[in-house]
């Protein structure tokens, strides 16, 4: 079998030999203690300028650390104030629609209204969809609900949160295509 180096080397001899160069050599650059009040005062070296300003890379990296933290930080409070402020609105929407909702338990026609990509209906009377269709009512989305209100309230609604505003006719708009807004689907 084949020997390890190590021991090829001793057997050569040249282990011995190199480990006993190698310690008069430490033991040479070993120099015996100073007493405390001997020691002479090493003055600071200064760095240059250019090494100076440059930051090490544990610091350079503290400082990424805390950016991101700082960072992270910002979008939560950004994140809550936008919260707050949503909730803020709900709550001025519902207050303004409290009891200004004029859906009908028994209204029992439904017109059609596209929101969210999709086609929604509200349950009107009759003479409640003629007066969508007029723009004199207007439909605002609250918690889910779909609410029918009087157009001042609806355009007061529109201020305190735009997305509320689901339906509002113009009277006076050119229609699109030759489709009656009050067609019976």
């Amino acid at each position: 079998m084949s020997e390890s180096l190590r021991d090829q080397l001793l057997k050569s001899g040249l282990a011995a030999k190199f480990k006993a160069e190698a310690k008069p050599a430490k033991e040479q650059h070993k120099k015996p203690p100073l007493p405390e009040r001997a020691r002479p005062q090493v003055a600071q070296q200064k760095k240059p300028a250019s090494a100076a300003h440059e930051p090490n890379l544990a610091h350079a990296y503290a400082m990424r650390a805390k950016q991101e933290k700082d960072e992270r930080e910002q979008t939560q409070r950004d994140a809550e104030r936008q919260a707050r402020e949503n909730r803020e609105r709900k709550q001025k929407l519902a207050n303004l629609l409290n009891g200004k909702e004029l859906n009908v338990d028994a209204a029992d026609t439904p017109r059609h209204f596209p929101h969210g990509n999709k086609i929604r209906r509200i349950y009107c009377t009759a003479e409640q969809i003629g007066q969508l269709n007029r723009g004199e009512l207007a439909v605002v989305q609250l918690a889910g609900r779909y609410l029918l209100v009087t157009r001042e309230i609806a355009l007061q609604a529109q201020a305190i949160n735009a997305p509320a505003l689901v339906l509002l006719c113009d009277p006076d708009a050119p229609t699109e295509d030759d489709v009656p807004a009050d067609l019976m689907w």
